[in-house]
């Protein structure tokens, strides 16, 4: 008999006070001396004070997370946990400081190493407590059982997926993401978009992950250009921010796809940004994904608010035209010249791509090596 799950944060906390309940948290949970994790950019921009503010109880912070993490941060900040004596861990900030402060509180209490962790269902359990504020509309990591980190010698993207890296409390509120560069507001909420769609063409979709897919779709097309041009929309920040959150339940569950396996090795050997990659990768890969779920792309476009008609092939060529003019809108790069990568590299990349299973089998077509050259080249 077929089943599905659905997973989440313990608890969802939403809107424009929504930081107002951190105090609550920390009060329930008897937490005595957190670590904030977080990264430069918040810390410069001020944003970190709007979460400082409201601690009443000692804290400790880490405030230098790269902007594509590696397996080596998450030990280096876990022996600051140590040597701190802290209780809990809040992450403030994009998807890799939330990634890195889950990784921490799941594996702060264990033993051995963070590569003997990496892959599905290697933690088996979590003693401290962990709150995480995102300060981007993107990732969707304040809800996802997944955390990424930069393989440095292998120059590739890992993945770390567990329940135990499920938050505790996540507090979602626009108010972090107004002094979010407008670069970062562009690539993390097409990265969302990525999460919606790859989730609701994904072999593992569901009627509820299907349902919160589309509904991202559609407030993203609507607000992620508004958030990007006018940066104290608040109105625009609190949707994007709702959309990333249902984005990151939807691929949470649903799981993500061929986009993001061939991202991957894009984010692991050139230093790309996540989102950026993503959003490259997008239009091309979806090309190749429309004879696996050619109706689906119709739901897709209707969301988008694109014209459609009878012929589900037409619309999703209008889907994919639509995207390559939304980056292009939001002076995302299009083009893996345009970051000077070689053509000769292709072949490399499409090795380091297939060897990305736990991502591909929820693709909605099979994709050999030699598609995933083509594809690459394409993007090219």
């Amino acid at each position: 008999m077929n089943f599905s799950t659905f997973k989440s944060a313990n608890k969802l906390v939403t809107g424009q006070t929504a930081l107002q309940y951190l105090s609550q948290a920390v009060e329930l949970f008897k937490i005595q001396k957190p670590l904030i994790v977080t990264d430069q950019g918040v810390v410069k921009s001020g944003t970190i004070n709007h979460v400082l503010d409201l601690l009443q109880v000692e804290y400790s912070v880490y405030d230098t997370v790269k902007a594509e993490p590696e397996i080596e941060q998450v030990q280096d900040c876990i022996h600051v946990f140590k040597q701190n004596g802290n209780d809990a861990v809040i992450g403030v900030g994009g998807g890799s400081a939330l990634d890195i402060a889950k990784c921490v509180a799941a594996l702060a209490g264990q033993s051995g190493s963070v590569q003997d962790f990496l892959g599905t269902d290697k933690i088996r359990q979590r003693d401290i407590r962990l709150i995480v504020i995102p300060t981007t509309a993107g990732t969707g990591s304040e809800v996802t059982n997944i955390a990424i980190l930069s393989d440095t010698a292998n120059q590739m993207k890992q993945g770390m997926v567990s329940d135990f890296l499920l938050p505790d409390v996540a507090i979602v509120s626009p108010l972090m993401s107004v002094s979010c560069p407008a670069s970062v507001t562009a690539a993390s909420g097409v990265d969302a978009l990525v999460h919606a769609v790859e989730a609701y063409i994904s072999v593992n979709r569901s009627d509820i992950t299907d349902a919160l897919a589309l509904d991202a779709i559609r407030l993203i097309a609507e607000n992620l250009p508004k958030a990007y041009a006018l940066p104290d929309h608040l109105e625009a920040r609190e949707k994007m921010a709702t959309a990333s959150l249902m984005a990151g339940l939807a691929f949470g569950n649903a799981g993500v796809g061929a986009v993001h396996a061939l991202a991957y090795p894009l984010g692991g050997k050139y230093k790309m940004a996540h989102g950026v990659s993503n959003a490259l990768m997008l239009p091309y890969v979806l090309k190749w994904n429309v004879m696996g779920c050619a109706e689906r792309f119709t739901r897709i476009a209707q969301a988008m608010n694109i014209e459609t008609g009878a012929d589900h092939n037409s619309n999703a060529a209008r889907v994919i035209e639509w995207l390559h003019d939304f980056c292009r809108k939001l002076n995302i790069p299009s083009g893996l010249r345009a970051f000077g990568i070689a053509e000769t590299d292709i072949p490399a990349l499409a090795m380091e791509a297939i060897k990305v299973e736990r991502l591909l089998k929820n693709n909605p077509r099979r994709l050999t090596v030699q598609d995933i050259e083509a594809i690459y080249q394409e993007a090219y």
